[in-house]
């Protein structure tokens, strides 16, 4: 089984914010291999299907951004046999990035950002595969919470909805061929 979670906030006042690409993915992959996202469960909407032989779990948590390891362990806790470095997939914005450039790794810090915080700590481990998808940094004149919680200039959302389609890409490749091969031909493109 694997369990694919989009980071972000709940509600229509976030839908379109910087902070939830993540919801975004999921979204995609919901459409991708039609497995509605519309039943609540683990703090989460969740939406369960195959791809393939694979058992999906896609999922959003319903928690808001800073407590997005909430609805992660439950999924975790419930689902005794998963393995968070092997069947986990996280998808959240990174400021570090520009709008639109996709990073996979393995594993890894927060680097800052406090839904990966929370979902490092219900977990106890950095080791989990996540995709991080660029928002850009803040202007001078805006906070970092002003700016994830706005929404994309028209050239950079364009941009991201770009990142978000080679994210949808990318999970379906790793459900496929592996998470360390999505990286290698992820990582390397834009």
């Amino acid at each position: 089984m694997k369990v694919i979670i989009g980071l972000g906030n709940p509600g229509a006042k976030y839908a379109m914010t910087k902070h939830n690409v993540g919801f975004w993915v999921v979204d995609g992959l919901s459409k991708r291999w039609n497995i509605p996202v519309q039943k609540e469960k683990f703090q989460s909407v969740i939406g369960e299907g195959r791809v393939g032989q694979e058992k999906v779990l896609l999922c959003k948590p319903l928690t808001f951004m800073n407590l997005s390891g909430e609805a992660v362990r439950a999924i975790v806790s419930y689902y005794s046999e998963l393995i968070p470095e092997e069947d986990l997939i996280i998808v959240y914005d990174d400021m570090d990035f520009p709008p639109g450039e996709l990073r996979l790794r393995v594993k890894g810090s927060a680097g800052g950002h406090n839904g990966m915080k929370s979902v490092i700590q219900h977990l106890g481990t950095e080791e989990f595969p996540r995709i991080r998808v660029g928002i850009g940094r803040p202007p001078q004149s805006q906070t970092v919470v002003e700016h994830v919680l706005s929404s994309f200039s028209r050239d950079d959302l364009a941009l991201v909805q770009d990142a978000v389609q080679r994210a949808v890409e990318a999970v379906d490749y790793a459900l496929q061929d592996g998470f360390p091969m999505a990286m290698n031909r992820y990582n390397a493109s834009r």
